[in-house]
């Protein structure tokens, strides 16, 4: 009985010695040497993990930029140019400095100008609406108001307008990671160009997404674009196009000039951080004295 115990023993210590030694010989075969700089890209990073890099973190980014031949292709939005400067010094890369990106709410369909037609009793989900109908108003295009958006942004930048019933973006806590672009099921939200240049915060956009034609959506939404194509007409740089009964402003080729901002009959284009121009009072006119007609003798 004492010899079975010890010769079981000893035959499981020396499965276990051999079998450490496998293993031992299979990491040290395919061991895969991983490059230092990644660690060093990884520490520079804001460590948000939100993926609107377009990769599943920061540590995927930072592999893949260690890996990239330059860094066009590679940008954390979180960070902006301010860590993709220190990326650049770690890689040994040079990087161009983009202008800032915001989020962008494409609806103008207020509780004012676009009034609702049916009652929704369920769960406060926009998706969960999105897929039982259009939604509680007669545009089938616009935000559904229930704040998918405002969960999705981990950074605080998205809140619903009580009044309005749309969300509002505070684009000073805006990091453009596209969070909330992604969970609204109807894509009213866009993430743009904050700016014609990074110093300037100009931006236009057209407030809508509605692709019926004029009349079916000036019905449903007295704001809506209605393809009319009278911004197109004024723009002198070729940066509106008309698809689908609806007009899109390229903030490429903006150079946010506003004269379509003026030119739009629905007030479905928007200009944001414009200042409001001086209104210069008109010369008064001097008055002339009435003559007084001679009297009749």
């Amino acid at each position: 009985m004492t010899n079975t115990i010890l010769w079981t023993i000893v035959i499981l210590t020396v499965l276990g010695l051999l079998l450490s030694l496998i293993l031992f010989w299979v990491a040290k075969k395919f061991k895969v040497e991983e490059d230092p700089r990644i660690d060093e890209v990884e520490k520079v990073m804001p460590g948000a993990n939100c993926g609107g890099c377009g990769f599943a973190g920061c540590r995927a980014f930072a592999d893949a930029a260690v890996h990239a031949p330059n860094l066009d292709n590679n940008y954390c939005p979180v960070g902006g140019n301010e860590v993709m400067k220190k990326v650049a010094d770690i890689l040994g890369y040079q990087v161009t400095e983009k202008a800032p990106m915001v989020a962008v709410v494409r609806c103008n369909g207020s509780c004012q100008n676009r009034p609702v037609v049916n009652e929704y009793d369920g769960d406060m989900s926009c998706r969960v609406k999105a897929a039982l109908y259009s939604g509680d108003t007669g545009c089938a295009f616009g935000c559904l108001g229930c704040g998918d958006c405002v969960n999705a942004c981990q950074f605080g930048a998205i809140s619903m307008n009580p009044e309005t019933g749309l969300p509002v973006v505070d684009e000073t806590k805006c990091t453009a990671c596209g969070a909330c672009a992604k969970a609204c099921p109807k894509h009213v939200i866009e993430i743009r160009n904050a700016g014609t240049t990074p110093r300037n915060t100009r931006r236009v956009y057209v407030s809508c997404v509605n692709k019926d034609k004029g009349g079916v959506a000036r019905k449903a939404c007295t704001a809506a674009c209605i393809g009319c194509g009278k911004c197109a007409k004024v723009c002198k740089f070729d940066a509106i196009t008309i698809q689908d009964n609806l007009c899109y402003i390229d903030y490429a080729k903006c150079k946010a000039c506003g004269q379509c901002v003026f030119e739009c009959p629905t007030g479905a284009i928007h200009a944001v951080n414009f200042e409001p121009k001086k209104v210069e009072p008109k010369p008064v006119q001097p008055v002339e004295p009435v003559k007084k007609e001679a009297a009749n003798e």
